[in-house]
Protein backbone atom coordinates (compact mmCIF):
# COMPACT_ATOMS: atom_id res chain seq x y z
CA UNK A 1 0.00 0.00 0.00
CA UNK A 2 1.69 3.53 -1.09
CA UNK A 3 0.40 6.89 0.79
CA UNK A 4 0.77 10.38 -0.49
CA UNK A 5 1.10 13.55 1.15
CA UNK A 6 -2.64 13.70 1.94
CA UNK A 7 -2.48 10.53 3.95
CA UNK A 8 0.41 11.51 6.02
CA UNK A 9 -1.37 14.70 6.37
CA UNK A 10 -4.48 13.19 7.79
CA UNK A 11 -2.60 10.39 10.08
CA UNK A 12 -0.49 12.73 11.51
CA UNK A 13 -4.09 14.72 12.29
CA UNK A 14 -5.99 11.90 13.50
CA UNK A 15 -2.77 10.80 15.58
CA UNK A 16 -1.73 14.02 17.54
CA UNK A 17 -5.83 14.85 17.99
CA UNK A 18 -7.52 11.62 18.94
CA UNK A 19 -11.73 11.82 18.41
CA UNK A 20 -11.03 14.65 15.78
CA UNK A 21 -14.20 14.54 13.88
CA UNK A 22 -13.76 14.07 9.64
CA UNK A 23 -15.18 17.24 9.42
CA UNK A 24 -12.46 19.42 11.16
CA UNK A 25 -9.99 17.14 9.26
CA UNK A 26 -11.40 17.82 5.96
CA UNK A 27 -11.18 21.62 7.35
CA UNK A 28 -7.69 21.44 9.23
CA UNK A 29 -6.76 19.54 5.71
CA UNK A 30 -8.21 21.78 3.55
CA UNK A 31 -9.86 18.98 1.51
CA UNK A 32 -13.80 18.45 0.88
CA UNK A 33 -15.31 16.03 3.57
CA UNK A 34 -15.93 13.39 0.90
CA UNK A 35 -11.84 13.17 -0.02
CA UNK A 36 -10.96 13.32 3.80
CA UNK A 37 -13.97 10.26 4.62
CA UNK A 38 -12.79 8.57 1.28
CA UNK A 39 -9.16 8.43 2.78
CA UNK A 40 -9.84 7.82 6.62
CA UNK A 41 -12.47 4.35 4.46
CA UNK A 42 -8.89 3.73 2.21
CA UNK A 43 -6.48 3.83 5.21
CA UNK A 44 -8.56 1.56 7.42
CA UNK A 45 -9.48 -0.94 5.06
CA UNK A 46 -5.80 -1.58 3.59
CA UNK A 47 -4.89 -1.77 7.46
CA UNK A 48 -2.75 1.47 7.48
CA UNK A 49 -4.73 2.66 10.21
CA UNK A 50 -5.27 -0.30 12.16
CA UNK A 51 -7.03 0.28 15.34
CA UNK A 52 -8.61 3.39 16.84
CA UNK A 53 -8.44 1.86 20.07
CA UNK A 54 -7.50 4.12 22.98
CA UNK A 55 -3.31 3.88 24.29
CA UNK A 56 -3.55 2.40 27.56
CA UNK A 57 -0.46 3.17 29.88
CA UNK A 58 0.26 0.03 31.95
CA UNK A 59 2.16 2.27 34.35
CA UNK A 60 -1.14 4.60 35.01
CA UNK A 61 -2.58 1.56 35.87
CA UNK A 62 -0.16 0.20 38.67
CA UNK A 63 2.52 -1.69 36.19
CA UNK A 64 5.07 0.46 36.18
CA UNK A 65 7.87 -2.41 35.35
CA UNK A 66 8.49 -3.25 31.39
CA UNK A 67 10.28 -6.57 31.23
CA UNK A 68 11.55 -8.29 28.10
CA UNK A 69 11.58 -12.19 28.41
CA UNK A 70 12.67 -14.53 25.38
CA UNK A 71 11.31 -18.23 25.85
CA UNK A 72 12.50 -21.33 24.62
CA UNK A 73 9.89 -23.69 23.82
CA UNK A 74 9.84 -27.99 23.35
CA UNK A 75 9.81 -27.95 19.81
CA UNK A 76 7.23 -31.55 20.14
CA UNK A 77 4.57 -28.94 21.19
CA UNK A 78 4.80 -25.75 18.99
CA UNK A 79 4.59 -22.22 18.58
CA UNK A 80 0.37 -22.22 18.50
CA UNK A 81 -0.05 -24.33 21.40
CA UNK A 82 2.41 -22.12 23.64
CA UNK A 83 1.11 -19.11 22.65
CA UNK A 84 -2.72 -20.27 23.65
CA UNK A 85 -1.32 -21.09 27.09
CA UNK A 86 0.81 -17.85 27.26
CA UNK A 87 -2.13 -15.38 26.04
CA UNK A 88 -3.59 -16.46 29.61
CA UNK A 89 -1.26 -13.98 31.19
CA UNK A 90 -2.79 -10.92 31.57
CA UNK A 91 0.33 -8.96 32.16
CA UNK A 92 1.97 -10.22 28.54
CA UNK A 93 1.79 -7.52 26.20
CA UNK A 94 2.78 -8.67 22.95
CA UNK A 95 3.87 -12.36 21.99
CA UNK A 96 6.30 -12.90 18.89
CA UNK A 97 7.73 -15.99 17.31
CA UNK A 98 11.64 -15.14 16.77
CA UNK A 99 14.76 -16.11 15.14
CA UNK A 100 18.09 -17.03 17.45
CA UNK A 101 18.84 -18.97 20.65
CA UNK A 102 15.08 -18.70 21.72
CA UNK A 103 11.86 -19.29 20.22
CA UNK A 104 9.03 -16.36 21.36
CA UNK A 105 9.74 -13.10 22.86
CA UNK A 106 7.18 -11.37 24.94
CA UNK A 107 6.76 -7.71 26.70
CA UNK A 108 5.97 -8.28 30.48
CA UNK A 109 4.39 -5.58 32.75
CA UNK A 110 4.31 -5.96 35.87
CA UNK A 111 3.59 -4.16 39.64
CA UNK A 112 6.90 -4.67 41.11
CA UNK A 113 9.66 -7.41 41.34
CA UNK A 114 7.84 -9.83 43.67
CA UNK A 115 4.68 -9.34 40.78
CA UNK A 116 7.22 -9.87 37.91
CA UNK A 117 8.29 -13.42 39.79
CA UNK A 118 4.54 -14.17 39.84
CA UNK A 119 4.00 -13.88 36.06
CA UNK A 120 8.06 -15.36 35.38
CA UNK A 121 6.53 -18.21 37.34
CA UNK A 122 3.31 -18.17 35.38
CA UNK A 123 5.30 -18.18 31.87
CA UNK A 124 7.70 -21.31 33.30
CA UNK A 125 4.28 -23.71 34.43
CA UNK A 126 2.95 -22.92 30.73
CA UNK A 127 3.00 -25.95 28.73
CA UNK A 128 5.62 -26.33 26.28
CA UNK A 129 7.72 -23.88 27.72
CA UNK A 130 11.18 -24.96 28.23
CA UNK A 131 13.15 -21.90 30.00
CA UNK A 132 12.51 -18.33 30.20
CA UNK A 133 15.12 -15.23 30.09
CA UNK A 134 14.40 -11.30 31.22
CA UNK A 135 15.84 -8.64 30.97
CA UNK A 136 14.58 -5.75 32.94
CA UNK A 137 13.35 -1.89 31.13
CA UNK A 138 15.33 0.60 33.17
CA UNK A 139 13.98 3.87 30.83
CA UNK A 140 11.61 4.05 28.01
CA UNK A 141 12.81 6.53 25.56
CA UNK A 142 9.86 5.82 23.00
CA UNK A 143 7.28 3.41 22.52
CA UNK A 144 4.76 2.69 19.79
CA UNK A 145 6.72 4.86 17.62
CA UNK A 146 4.98 5.08 14.29
CA UNK A 147 4.56 8.54 12.65
CA UNK A 148 8.65 8.78 12.07
CA UNK A 149 7.65 5.63 9.82
CA UNK A 150 4.63 7.15 8.23
CA UNK A 151 6.60 10.11 6.96
CA UNK A 152 9.10 8.07 5.65
CA UNK A 153 6.75 6.55 3.65
CA UNK A 154 6.29 8.96 1.12
CA UNK A 155 9.32 10.39 -1.03
CA UNK A 156 10.87 13.12 -0.83
CA UNK A 157 9.88 14.49 -4.48
CA UNK A 158 6.22 14.31 -2.75
CA UNK A 159 7.06 16.12 0.31
CA UNK A 160 8.72 18.71 -1.95
CA UNK A 161 5.22 19.40 -4.21
CA UNK A 162 3.33 19.43 -1.17
CA UNK A 163 5.49 22.49 -0.04
CA UNK A 164 7.12 20.16 2.99
CA UNK A 165 10.76 20.11 3.30
CA UNK A 166 12.63 17.25 2.51
CA UNK A 167 14.10 14.45 4.83
CA UNK A 168 17.55 14.96 6.44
Amino acid sequence: MSIDTLDVRLITLISENAGISVVECARRLGVARATAQGRLDRLRRTGVIASEAPSIDPAALGYPLRTFCTVQIHQSVGHQRVAEGLAKIPELLELHTITGDYDMMTTIVSRSTHDLQRVLDQISHTEGVARASTRLALESHFKNRTLPLVHSAVPDQAVRAAGGAPRP
